[in-house]
């Protein structure tokens, strides 16, 4: 399903469900594969075939995943086992493409980057837009569906590789004090797919092309929580000229490692309107 545009996100979907690149992040710098889950395999059994012709079901991961769900109240179901291990596998830093930018200016206050001003290239993203009733819901299922896109279940049947940031697409209402439901996470297309891209067999994952843009991004760290994403949008708001210019309820919050990490790294990202 692709779709050209000029909008940032767009679709829906239905789910309960728990898995992120930051929960993948504190399995891959602070545990191997097999000892996340050793003590659960103990329990589960021996690997055994995924039942699709794909690689053997690690047994231990799997519960392991399962397990945080449960701390958290929602489900892994098992068909997310072999993307979770492949995910766990390839999410090493140095496996990562970064999101290509050009810098164009910035400000600063003594030594705090207030912003930085970026050109942002037209580009393929493939993207899963949720309403569930709570942002760490959408966001986690939005992003297990685009777990299985870049693991395998996409027309070319490759693991695609990871990219960072995976940015959050939110709105917001008009005095920015709230966040509606609806948000988009979008996955940017390694460079050698962009051209070629593989398509998703879930009709819940887009294919949009993003148009050229100039975005305003501004570092902060921690968890990202609604109400820290709203402090932060507030943030670079007032350190923008001309308000006017910019979107004035969308606006992405872009994802570069792990909130368990100590100081994890995010960006708040405002969209220059055209």
């Amino acid at each position: 399903m692709e779709r050209q545009g000029g909008s940032f996100g767009s679709g829906a979907g239905a789910g309960r469900v728990l898995i992120s690149l930051e929960d993948l992040d504190s399995v891959a710098e602070g545990e191997s594969l097999d000892s996340a889950g050793a003590a659960a395999a103990d329990e589960g059994g021996n690997a055994d075939e995924g039942g699709n012709g794909e690689e053997p079901v690690d047994e231990g991961l799997l519960a392991y995943w399962q397990d945080i769900g449960r701390m958290h109240q929602v489900d892994v179901p098992r068909d997310m086992a072999v993307p979770i291990q492949q995910m766990t596998r390839h999410n090493q830093s140095q496996d990562r493409e970064m999101v290509p930018f050009t810098p164009i200016d910035h400000k600063k206050r003594a030594d705090e980057l207030l912003y930085e001003k970026r050109q942002n290239e037209k580009a393929k993203w493939a993207c899963v837009t949720q309403n569930q009733s709570s942002y760490e819901q959408s966001t986690c299922l939005g992003f297990m569906k685009l777990m299985k896109y870049i693991c395998h279940q996409n027309s070319s049947g490759l693991f695609l590789g990871m990219t960072v940031p995976i940015v959050t697409i939110v709105h917001t209402n008009q005095t920015r004090t709230e966040l509606r439901p609806e948000v988009t996470m979008a996955y940017y297309l390694p460079t050698q797919f962009q051209d070629q891209t593989p398509q998703p067999f879930d009709a819940e994952v887009a294919i949009e092309e993003w148009p050229a843009h100039i975005i305003y991004a501004r570092p902060f760290n921690g968890n990202t929580t609604e109400e820290l994403i709203l402090q932060e949008i507030n943030q670079l708001a007032v350190h923008l000229d001309s308000p006017e210019w910019f979107l004035q309820d969308t606006f992405i919050v872009a994802g570069y490692n792990s909130p368990a990490a100590p100081n994890p790294h995010n960006e708040i990202w405002i969209i220059h309107s055209p």
